[in-house]
């Protein structure tokens, strides 16, 4: 599976840098092509020169060779791999990654690098849990970095907890499986819709809901991540994509992400809808803003068009259709009466009477029902895992 696979390790300086060899043997005995960038200060961890010999290739440090001038580029390294790896990722260059700040050559080929990245934090337990660090690695899980979670255990200042990097077998499975993921999408086109719709009052105001995009962004970097070329089709969120392989196509109101998706299912493979598009929207937008006075201005709601509705009966044979459904009440009920109304061959249905699940969070609480009578509850889990387990039942289902 790793064969030929072209995969930079970025090297920081932590004492775990003493497992990347095992790790770099690893990955060469599967036949992957490693190369690895160390900041200057990782040096004192682990040699330059045992990382060569195990990889097969030389060590780049520094941004040019002092000797004759040779410029090691960062750009031609970013667009080389199809994976970086920074293992051990400290505390400080994941802040430096986070603010842009490309003082060594691994930060500027981090910057130029155009493929998936996985990071392994490796810290002291209170470095680990500080506000700062947390702040930063849930920034780089927003961007569809993958974080490879340190375990917990005695670490080298003699603490106990988490802030062990990950084992190298463990992180050699990790990538494995990357990979592995890549095969069945392979090549499919994806449309996926994510986040809110604004429905404007005036120039001003609007009526929009609490949505995050959080689960449709999610999902797009999972089947980006799987080999699929996704078509990501966003209302207005701050959330941001790294992954060259999805395009995003920002929109507003209902009526683009009406116009937007259902251009772009006729392209597509596979449809997933997660956007919480408003079901209604003003009769009449005011050209001005409306000043408050004395009485509370009467504003008439009219229908928006239903795009999932719409697709399913544009539905192709071949193509497959996924919606989302989230209820309050007679969920199961509620949710199976729009896979068959909408000719779907699968709903995701959410409670918001599931604490943690549903909008602005980073967890979610699934279940999900197909068009074969299917029926599966997931436990609560962070939105990537979630959408790890609706794409896998999608592969499922196109087996």
């Amino acid at each position: 599976m790793l064969k030929g696979k072209k995969i930079i390790i970025g090297i920081t300086a932590s004492i775990a840098a003493y497992k990347i060899p095992l790790l770099v043997r690893l990955l060469k005995k599967a036949e992957a092509e490693v190369q690895i960038i160390m900041t200057p200060a990782a040096r004192d961890f682990v040699t330059p020169l045992t990382l060569s010999t195990l990889s097969g290739n030389p060590v780049h440090t520094e941004m040019f060779d002092k000797e004759d001038g040779n410029w090691h580029s960062h750009v031609e390294l970013g667009l080389w791999a199809d994976l970086m790896l920074i293992a051990p990722a400290s505390a400080n260059t994941m802040g430096k990654m986070c603010q842009g700040i490309a003082d060594n050559l691994l930060l500027t080929t981090y910057l130029s690098a155009r493929c998936p990245v996985m990071i392994a934090p490796a810290m002291d337990l209170d470095m680990y849990q500080h506000p700062s660090t947390r702040q930063n690695i849930e920034k780089l899980q927003s961007w569809g970095h993958h974080i490879i979670e340190p375990t917990e255990g005695e670490l080298a200042s003699g603490l106990c907890g988490a802030g062990r990097m990950e084992e190298p077998e463990n992180i050699f499975r990790i990538i494995e499986d990357f990979f592995k993921k890549k095969t069945k999408l392979s090549g499919k086109k994806v449309l996926v819709s994510a986040g809110p719709t604004y429905e404007p009052i005036d120039p001003v105001r609007f009526i929009g809901n609490h949505s995050s995009g959080k689960m449709g962004f999610a999902l797009a970097e999972e089947l980006a991540n799987r080999g699929a070329k996704v078509t990501l089709v966003a209302g207005p969120v701050s959330l941001n994509v790294q992954h060259p392989d999805i395009q995003r196509i920002n929109v507003q109101s209902a009526a683009e992400m009406y116009e937007a998706c259902i251009r772009a299912f006729e392209q597509s493979d596979i449809g997933i809808m997660a956007a919480a598009i408003a079901d209604f929207t003003p009769a009449k937008v005011a050209d001005k803003k409306i000043k408050k006075g004395d009485q509370v201005p009467e504003i008439e709601l009219k229908p928006t068009r239903d795009v999932l509705r719409a697709m399913g009966k544009r539905k192709k044979n071949g193509q497959f259709l996924v919606g989302f459904a989230l209820e309050t009440d007679n969920e199961i009920e509620n949710a199976k009466k729009k896979l068959h109304t909408k000719n779907l061959d699968l709903i995701v249905l959410n409670s918001l009477q599931d604490k943690g699940a549903g909008f602005a969070h980073p967890t979610n609480r699934v279940t999900l029902i197909d068009c074969r009578g299917g029926e599966r509850a997931y436990d609560l889990k962070d939105k990537r895992e979630v959408a790890a387990d609706i794409v896998n039942r999608i592969e499922e289902m196109l087996d």
